[in-house]
C-alpha cells in the first residue's frame, strides 16, 4: 500500500473517532473528579457551542439544511448533564474552602448575579428556569409535535403533487427523487426534532433538581461536616450553586431558543432576518397606526412625554419610509397602442397576406400575459417546453413548438388550447393563487374558490398562496397556475397526437431511420408503401396510444406486410402484433397475467359475420344489441378500476380495429387487444365475459 493511501486511511479513522471520544469524555466528567481549570474550560466551551448553535440556526436558510440539529442537541445536553455532575461532586467536596472551589467561572457568574444578595440571586435563577421551562422548553417541545404530526399528514399530497410535476414533464427523475428525499427527511427532522425536544424539557427539570442537592446539601455538608458557620455556609454553597446553575441554565435556555426557532420557522428560501423585515414591515398601514396610537398615548398628562413621542416619531418616520419603497417598486402596466404605418392604397394582395395555422397554440387572458412573459417571471415557457420534451421522449417523434398570443376575447383568467386552429380544450386558472385537487379522499374542506381540474374534471378548490401547507395537509394535491395549463396541454398533446404527427415528421424518422439501416428505408419508401402509407400506419398506432419510438421494427414489419397488401388496417394490424411486447408492457408493466375481458362466441361470431359482410360500415348491428354491450363494458371496466387494474378486452385479429375505433370514445379506459397481440411469455386470466342479446347483423 502506498504511503498516501495509509495517511488517507489513518485521517478516515482518526475522523471516525469523534464521537466516541466525546462520549467517553462525557461519562468520565461524570465519574472522575476535575480540576478547576478544565470546568472553567469545559463550561466556556458549552457557551460557545450554544451560541454557535443559535447563529447556525439563525442564518440557516431552511430547517432542513441544518438536519443535524437534533443530534447537535441531544450531544450538548449530555454534554451539559455531564458538566452538572462534575461540578456538583466539586460544590459538594471542596465548597467549604471558599467561592472559588468550583473554578472561576462559576464564581464569576454567582458574584455577578448575587450582587451582595442572595435573595435577588435565587430569584433571578429561579425566573431563567421558569422561563426555560414553562415558556421556551414546553412550547419548542408542543409545536416539535404538532409539526410532526402535520408533516407525516401531508406527505402524501406533497409525494402525488411530485408525481403530478413529474407525469407533465415539469421536473426530470432525478429531480423528482431529490424532491422525495426532501419530503422524507423533512418528515424524519421534525420527527427526531419531536424527540430531541423531551430531552431539553427533562434537562430544565434536572437543573432544578440539582439546584436543590447543591444548596440543601452544601449546608448540610457546611454546618455538620466542616463546621462552618450557617451564614457563612449559607454564603459559599449558594453562590456557587446560583453560579454553576446559571452557567448551565443559560446554554439550556439559548438551545431551546434555537429549537424553537428551528421548528416555528416557514420552508422559505430566506434567513430569519430576511423574513421577519420582509413580512413585519413591508406594509406601512399597521405601523402609521401604531404610530399614532403611541403618539396620542405621550400627549396622556402623566405619561413619560419624551419616549412616547419620540418612538411614535420614529414609527410615523419608518410608516413613510416603507410607503415610499413600495410606491417605488410598483410597476404600472402601460399598454402600447401601436400606429401602423398607413400602406399604399393600391397594394395588390400577395400570398403573405394569408395567415398560416399553427399546428400548436395557447391563447391566454391579459391577467395571465404576467405567466407566459420572461421578463415578468413567467414559468409557462419553461414549463411548456419540458412538456413537448417529454411527450417527445416518450411518444417519439418531436412535437411541435407551441405559439402563445394573448386574446382580449377571452375571460381575463382564462386559456384555451388550439390544435391546427380549432380549440381543444380551456379552462381558467389564477397566477396568484394555487390549484388544491381532491384526489379522491381529504380529510376536510379548505376555503377558496371551487371549481374543477381542467384535465381530469376533478374536484377542485382555487386557494392563497400562505394555505398550501393546510391543504396537502388535509391531503389535498397543490399544484400552482402554470402547471395546471401544461398539465392540460400534456393530456390534450397525448390524447391527439396522431393529429401532430404528418408528412415532415415521419420524413425525419425515417432520415434518421437511413443513418442506421439505409437499406431499410431504401427499400420500403418509395420502393413497397408511399410516404403517406407509412405515415397513416403510425398516425394508426399514436391513436391507440402506442408510441412510435421503434422505428426499426416498425420499417421492418412494413416491408415485409407491404409485398402482399396495401391495406393500412392490415399494416396496422402487423405492426401491433410486432411491438406486441412493447404495447404488453404499456398496459400491464412487468407483471406474468394480465386481467383481460372476453366476449361471448356468439357475440363475437356475430360481430366478425358483421364485419365480413359489410367492411367498409363497421359494427352492423342492432343498436340494442351495442348498447348492451356497450353498457356491459363499462360495468366491467369500473370493477376493475376499483379494484385497481387495468381493463383490457381480448378479441379476435377481424374485429379488433373496428371494435377499438367504436370504443375509443364510448369506454376510453377500455384497452382492446387482439390474441396474437399478446406476448407468448405471459399470461392472461379471463375475469369477465360479455354476453349479449343475440340479434341479427343488418
Amino acid at each position: 500500500m502506498s504511503y498516501s493511501a495509509v495517511m488517507r486511511n489513518n485521517t478516515l479513522s482518526l475522523k471516525g473517532l469523534g464521537i466516541p471520544v466525546l462520549l467517553v469524555a462525557m461519562l468520565a466528567m461524570m465519574v472522575l473528579p476535575l480540576p478547576s481549570i478544565m470546568l472553567d474550560l469545559f463550561f466556556t466551551f458549552n457557551i460557545a457551542l450554544s451560541l454557535v448553535v443559535l447563529l447556525v440556526v439563525i442564518y440557516t436558510i431552511r430547517p432542513l439544511d441544518f438536519s443535524v440539529f437534533p443530534t447537535v442537541l441531544l450531544a450538548a445536553t449530555l454534554l451539559r448533564l455531564s458538566l452538572n455532575v462534575a461540578s456538583t461532586r466539586v460544590v459538594l467536596l471542596d465548597g467549604h474552602t471558599g467561592t472559588g472551589a468550583a473554578g472561576n467561572v462559576i464564581q464569576s457568574f454567582g458574584e455577578f448575579v448575587v450582587g451582595g444578595s442572595y435573595t435577588v440571586g435565587i430569584v433571578v435563577f429561579a425566573v431563567l428556569t421558569i422561563i426555560n421551562f414553562v415558556v421556551v422548553t414546553k412550547g419548542a417541545g408542543r409545536i416539535s409535535e404538532v409539526n410532526a404530526r402535520f408533516t407525516l399528514d401531508a406527505m402524501p399530497g406533497k409525494q402525488m403533487a411530485v408525481d403530478a410535476d413529474l407525469n407533465s414533464g415539469l421536473i426530470t427523475q432525478d429531480e423528482a427523487r431529490e424532491r422525495r428525499q426532501e419530503i422524507s427527511g423533512e418528515a424524519d427532522f421534525y420527527g427526531s426534532m419531536d424527540g430531541a425536544s423531551k430531552f431539553i424539557r427533562g434537562d430544565a427539570i434536572a437543573g432544578i433538581l440539582i439546584l436543590f442537592i447543591n444548596l440543601i446539601f452544601g449546608l448540610g455538608i457546611g454546618m455538620i461536616q466542616h463546621d462552618l458557620e450557617f451564614s457563612q455556609a449559607a454564603e459559599y454553597y449558594t453562590l456557587l450553586t446560583i453560579g454553576d446553575g446559571l452557567v448551565a441554565q443559560i446554554p439550556s435556555l439559548i438551545l431551546s431558543t434555537a429549537a424553537a426557532i428551528a421548528v416555528t420557522r416557514a420552508s422559505a428560501a430566506k434567513d430569519m432576518g430576511e423574513q421577519v423585515i420582509g413580512q413585519l414591515f413591508n406594509k406601512p398601514k399597521p405601523i402609521a397606526i401604531t404610530a399614532s396610537i403611541i403618539f396620542g398615548l405621550g400627549l396622556i398628562p402623566g405619561m413619560p412625554h419624551f419616549v412616547f413621542l419620540t418612538l411614535g416619531l420614529i414609527s410615523g418616520g419608518i410608516a413613510y419610509i416603507v410607503k415610499q419603497q413600495n410606491e417605488a417598486a410598483i410597476q404600472v402596466e402601460k399598454d402600447e397602442v401601436v400606429t401602423p404605418d398607413e400602406e399604399p392604397q393600391f397594394k395588390d394582395l400577395s400570398w403573405d397576406d394569408v395567415p398560416t395555422i399553427d399546428v400548436i397554440g395557447l391563447e391566454v387572458g391579459y391577467r395571465l400575459i404576467p405567466m407566459v412573459d420572461k421578463t415578468q417571471g413567467g414559468q409557462m415557457m419553461s414549463r411548456i417546453k419540458g412538456v413537448r420534451k417529454k411527450l417527445s421522449q416518450e411518444l417519439g417523434f418531436l412535437i411541435q413548438a407551441v405559439h402563445i398570443r394573448d386574446n382580449l376575447e377571452l375571460s381575463p383568467n382564462g386559456y384555451r388550447i388550439i390544435l391546427m386552429g380549432v380549440p381543444v380544450g380551456e379552462g381558467e386558472v389564477y397566477s396568484e393563487k394555487e390549484l388544491a385537487i381532491n384526489p379522491g379522499q381529504v380529510f376536510g374542506e379548505i376555503k377558496g374558490i371551487k371549481t374543477k381540474d381542467p384535465t381530469f374534471g376533478l374536484e377542485a378548490v382555487w386557494i392563497e398562496l400562505n394555505m398550501r401547507d393546510e391543504a396537502q395537509t388535509l391531503g389535498y394535491t397543490v399544484v400552482d397556475s402554470s402547471t395546471v395549463v401544461a398539465t392540460h396541454m400534456s393530456h390534450l398533446l397525448h390524447n391527439h397526437a396522431h393529429e401532430l404527427l404528418g408528412h415532415e415528421e415521419v420524413q425525419h424518422l425515417l432520415d434518421m431511420l437511413a443513418k442506421q439501416s439505409p437499406s431499410l428505408v431504401e427499400d420500403l419508401v418509395p420502393k413497397l408503401l408511399p410516404l403517406g402509407g407509412v405515415v397513416k400506419v403510425l398516425q394508426n398506432i399514436l391513436a391507440e396510444g402506442v408510441p412510435i419510438r421503434d422505428m426499426r421494427t416498425i420499417a421492418e414489419t412494413l416491408a415485409e406486410v407491404a409485398v402482399d397488401s396495401q391495406n393500412s388496417d392490415v399494416l396496422t394490424a402487423a405492426v401491433r402484433t410486432a411491438l406486441s411486447r412493447q404495447i404488453y408492457q404499456h398496459i400491464n408493466g412487468l407483471e406474468e397475467e394480465m386481467p383481460v375481458i372476453t366476449l361471448n362466441p356468439e357475440l363475437e361470431q356475430i360481430l366478425q359475420q358483421s364485419i365480413q359482410s359489410t367492411p367498409d360500415k363497421g359494427l352492423g348491428i342492432e343498436p340494442g344489441m351495442a348498447e348492451q354491450m356497450i353498457k356491459e363494458l363499462n360495468e366491467c371496466v369500473q370493477k376493475q378500476e376499483m379494484d385497481n387494474k387495468v381493463a383490457v378486452l381480448l378479441v379476435s385479429p377481424v374485429i379488433r380495429s373496428t371494435l377499438a375505433r367504436m370504443l375509443r370514445s364510448l369506454a376510453p379506459n377500455l384497452h382492446v387487444l387482439s390474441y396474437n397481440e399478446v406476448p407468448d411469455s405471459k399470461n392472461i386470466k379471463v375475469v369477465a365475459a360479455i354476453g349479449g342479446k343475440s340479434a341479427n347483423a343488418i
